[in-house]
């Protein structure tokens, strides 16, 4: 590491640029803009539906008409993506999560139906198939309940294909399955869709910060006190994290994430650090929730609590966040409703 080099005091005094809102808007090292965000989004079957997320104040699940006046105030502010999240009916749900594959699915719908609408408006699609187990985990189990790599990747594969055909910008992998970016990115040249990118979930953490999201996708229930530790990562581990990425790149991925994002900042910064490439990080339910339930109680200032952790992303390496304030931050940062 290069060392650092600056004069004594008093020949150095740091506070001389911190004076003036000029001089610390000309020494400032990181930047926020609209540019940066990814705004995460609940999606379920009906029409007219805004139905409130207990859990994360603020946030609804959609119907994919009301979500088009949602995908406008993205557009019209600038946002460059949306994610679409599933919360599917309960009797669609199976031991295999096939409904992920239909292409006549709520995502697949919805997929076209937004591209039709705002063809500017980039679409990311969760590729997992928690929202639609009946038992909440992440791919196809044996008889012992353990989760089976590459009978869950064989599915997970089609899903991919279902969302690209749809007109799906981005395809995210959060499983954590072994191999699945370089199957997916296989299948993806087979069809010709080449220009359909892979935002892979590659240092996914076995987290507590998860709760509010596996409530709004409706896997919360079925999960039950089971865990996910046998294929999401062990929050101890940093290395690790390491050589997850580097699979995932040399597999096809165009950009990998960590999750979650505040309490693995060094993480994010390491990866940066190391590969290179575009580093993206989601600040999930859990740090929303916790953000917002503390400004609620008085006990935070909500607006500068919210823009000061999204900054620290930045700061932290990441090029883009995936994060529930999105709307609200891009508020603050074009100055437009």
């Amino acid at each position: 590491m290069t060392s650092i080099i600056t004069a004594d005091f008093p020949a150095s005094r740091p506070r001389r640029n911190r004076r003036d809102d000029f001089s610390r808007r000309l020494v400032q090292e990181n930047v926020l803009t609209v540019n940066d965000l990814i705004y995460p989004v609940f999606i379920k079957e009906g029409t007219g539906v805004t139905e409130a997320v207990a859990s994360m104040p603020g946030v609804n699940r959609y119907s994919p008409d009301t979500l088009l006046a949602v995908a406008e105030t993205c557009v019209s502010l600038g946002i460059p993506v949306m994610a679409l999240f599933p919360s599917i009916d309960p009797s669609l749900k199976t031991p295999d999560g096939i409904a992920a594959t239909h292409e006549d699915g709520l995502i697949p719908r919805t997929i076209a139906m937004l591209k039709k609408a705002f063809p500017e408006l980039g679409i990311l699609c969760d590729v997992a198939l928690d929202p639609y187990t009946s038992h909440g985990q992440d791919g196809v189990l044996d008889e012992d309940g353990y989760v089976l790599n590459d009978e869950t990747t064989d599915i997970l594969v089609q899903q991919a294909l279902t969302q690209a055909r749809a007109g799906a910008d981005y395809v995210a992998p959060s499983d954590m399955m072994d191999g699945r970016i370089g199957a997916i990115r296989q299948a993806l040249e087979k069809e010709k869709l080449i220009y359909t990118r892979i935002m892979a979930y590659s240092a996914k953490y076995a987290s507590a910060f998860y709760g509010p999201f596996r409530d709004a996708v409706g896997s919360a229930t079925n999960l039950g006190k089971s865990n996910k530790m046998t294929y999401q990562m062990d929050p101890a581990n940093r290395n690790e994290a390491l050589r997850e990425i580097a699979a995932d790149i040399r597999e096809g991925a165009d950009m990998v994430m960590v999750k979650p994002g505040m309490p693995y900042l060094d993480i994010v910064r390491e990866v940066k650090d190391t590969f290179r490439v575009p580093t993206y990080a989601y600040q999930v339910s859990g740090e929303y929730a916790m953000i917002k339930a503390a400004a609620q109680n008085g006990w935070l200032d909500h607006d500068k609590v919210m823009m000061e952790s999204l900054m620290c992303f930045k700061r932290a390496g990441a090029d883009g966040i995936l994060t529930y304030f999105s709307i609200e931050a891009a508020r603050i940062l074009t100055g437009r409703q």
